[in-house]
């Protein structure tokens, strides 16, 4: 009896643990791509550490139609991030930022890793380029550092240090009105960006092409995400200005 019932625990534990070893296998990225249609890169995101937490705050732009919202990540930072069988989904809840005009996961965690973000869209599942967390070794800076000329009416001059942190590959720019509904989303290399003049825009993810006119004596906001190559956001600027 002893001996039928040791056979039937190492049996349960047995299949416990395929059970287990089978469910990471096909959580993983590389199992969701399996024999799908997919692009790397065609997903807009970025992460950085939280102000106050300095849990993982993972940014991204849903584009219209966008369904299947999912987040992977590595168990570490020292793993391949281009080999997807490192990857394994992570289900936690995704958040509306500037009102659903763009999304975050949030979680807390104590190793740095890769995330990657996907959405399928037309059939197709789109992805971000890896993302390498830092907020143990490069925590994110969050400040209000930035210089508004108005000498032009409705077209405010937003101007911050260039490279404050280093590591900087792009800047993320968004002026949204009192109620945090983003009126523009721009991209720029350079240290400035003129509402709304995209001369020296190299990414626009504005919905509208030509955003509202700055009402005179309302507040608007102003944030500003400096992104590095590996899409982690070392520096955010966030600051409330009154429209002259």
């Amino acid at each position: 009896m002893n001996k039928l019932k040791y056979i039937l625990v190492c049996f349960f534990a047995f299949t416990s643990c395929s059970k287990d070893a089978d469910d990471d296998l096909r959580n993983t990225l590389e199992a969701y791509v399996l024999n799908r249609s997919f692009e790397v890169g065609q997903v807009i995101a970025c992460a950085a550490s939280d102000e106050n937490t300095n849990g993982i705050l993972t940014f991204y732009y849903p584009e219209s139609g966008a369904t299947h919202i999912r987040l992977y990540e590595t168990e570490n930072a020292q793993v391949d991030q281009n080999d997807f069988s490192n990857y394994v989904q992570i289900t936690i809840p995704n958040e509306p930022f500037f009102n659903g005009y763009l999304g975050k996961f949030v979680q807390s965690s104590s190793n740095e890793k890769w995330i990657i973000v996907t959405f399928e869209l037309h059939g197709e599942i789109k992805m971000s380029n890896p993302i390498r967390s830092k907020q143990n070794t490069k925590p994110t800076v969050w400040n209000s550092e930035v210089v508004i000329d108005q000498s032009q009416p409705n077209m405010p001059n937003f101007m911050w240090e260039d490279d404050a942190f280093g590591e900087n590959a792009i800047y993320f720019q968004v002026v949204s009105d009192a109620q945090n509904n983003l009126l523009s989303g721009t991209y720029t290399y350079e240290n400035h960006f003129q509402y709304y003049n995209t001369s020296n825009v190299v990414l626009n993810i504005t919905t509208q092409q030509t955003p509202p006119l700055l009402i005179s004596g309302n507040n608007y906001n102003f944030t500003l995400m400096d992104v590095s190559e590996d899409n982690w956001v070392n520096w955010v600027i966030l600051k409330t200005f009154e429209a002259q």
